[in-house]
This record gives structure tokens, sequence and C-alpha cells, in this order.
């Protein structure tokens, strides 16, 4: 099964014509804690007519690479091992460069500056918010999901997270108010 993940970089050009989506009302929201509960970001998410655009604006993360991944459960506490694994229904290995792969959790990393704040936009097919995308997974199911920040970047390969090393940061991911 092919699916599309694209990432866009923050200030990356957008068609003429294109809707922003700052100017639209997501359909969900999450806000990050760190492990000590403090909050630390927050992320959107807009359902498109074929995936969902995830906008993520966090800060205290250690500078450099850092894997994000969508859990299969709407939890953080009382650790973010609450979350449980990726979003994973068809059995699929982890990674986006994994021939077996990817899974529907599976997403680009995002790159923290040297002050620890990483701004991203994020793109997958892989799941939905609100409307029912054929071959997509519910972010809103009966036990929710989660966004999921690792220490480290993600591989794309190694099994079970490619490498990315413990979670940092950790959004139960919500319907917009």
């Amino acid at each position: 099964m092919f699916r599309k993940l694209v990432f866009f970089a923050m200030g990356a050009v957008l068609p003429a014509g294109t809707a922003m989506a700052d100017e639209m009302q997501p359909a969900a929201t999450a806000v990050f804690i760190n492990p000590a509960g403090e909050t630390i970001g927050e992320a959107s998410l807009w359902q498109g007519p074929h995936g969902v655009l995830i906008h993520v604006d966090v800060a205290g993360l250690s500078p450099g690479k850092h894997a994000i991944h969508l859990h299969a459960v709407g939890a953080c506490k009382p650790d973010f091992g609450a979350s449980g694994g990726h979003i994973n229904p068809d059995g699929a290995k982890h990674g986006l460069l994994n021939p077996e792969g990817p899974d529907k959790g599976d997403l680009p990393n995002i790159y923290a500056s040297d002050a620890g704040k990483a701004q991203a936009e994020l793109y997958t097919t892989a799941v939905y918010v609100v409307e029912s995308i054929a071959g997509a997974a519910p972010l809103l199911d009966g036990d929710g999901s989660a966004l999921v920040i690792h220490a480290k970047g993600d591989d794309h390969v190694t099994q079970p997270i490619g490498g990315a090393g413990g979670r940092v940061g950790c959004g139960v991911i919500v319907p917009a108010p």
C-alpha cells in the first residue's frame, strides 16, 4: 500500500490560491507536556480531503533532530508509556524507509534550534481526524491518540522506533474547541 508523507519546512512557499491553515479552524489540537508535567508547546491538526496537516510548535527540547510519532492511545499520564505504541492497525514495520513499513504513526523528524524550539508542519495520509479516508486510521477513536516527541531523531528503519530514544514530550489529541 502506498501512502504519502510530506514534510513542509516553516516558511515554505505555497501555491497561489492555497488557503493558509492558520486562517482555518483546526479539527483537533494537542498540548505537549514534558516528563515533569510542564507545558512545552502545542500542535494543531487540520483535516484535508486526503490526509492531515499537523503544525507543531514546541520549546524545551535539546538542540537537534527529534522523532515525532502518532501513538495509539490518547494518554500521557502517569507516564508517556501510557500512550502505547504507534498507530499500527495493519501490523506494518516501523520506518518511513522500511520496505515493510511504514506504520500509520510514522512521521518525519522535527528539528530543535540551539534555543530548544521547534516549529514544523507535517502531512500524512495515514490517519484522519473527522472525515474517514480509505485506508487511513482514525485519531479520535474510542481510546484516542497522542503525539509523542522522542529524545533523538528517527533513522526511519531500525525496529522498533528508529533509535529515537526516550519520550521527552507528549500531547493528547483532542477535538478542537
